[in-house]
């Protein structure tokens, strides 16, 4: 099992910055991928940014140039630089791992959320 503890959410105005910060019970170095996601009513939740063990990174198109994603092995950290900010990317932002379990699966696990919400 892993712990997410997600903070960093709030009320930001447009062009704003903020960093969300997602620490796990586990040593980060064990979990294949750590990574954000984000939902807003009605509709799926949709990948921002992961980053893998090995510093891979992937972006939503629509986050690039704007978001930063990295790692703290040390920490167990995964942070989510968001800068420039913009009323549609108002979520609820979850933190995301993939750990492979003892059968060699990968095993989602999410964070309880937080609110992120760009509003002049």
């Amino acid at each position: 099992q892993v712990q997410l503890v997600e903070s960093g959410g709030g009320l930001v105005q447009p062009g704003g910055s903020l960093r969300l910060s997602c620490t796990a019970s586990v040593s980060s170095f064990s979990i294949y991928s750590m990574g954000w996601y984000r939902q807003v009513p009605g509709k799926q939740r949709e990948l921002v940014a992961s980053a893998t063990s090995t510093d891979s990174t992937n972006y939503a198109d629509s986050v690039k140039g704007r978001f930063t994603i990295s790692r703290d092995n040390v920490k167990n950290t995964v942070y989510l630089q968001m800068n420039s900010l913009k009323p549609e990317d108002t979520a609820v932002y979850y933190c995301n791992s993939k750990k492979f379990n003892s059968w060699g699966q990968l095993t989602d696990y999410w964070g309880q959320g937080t609110q992120v919400t760009v509003s002049s």
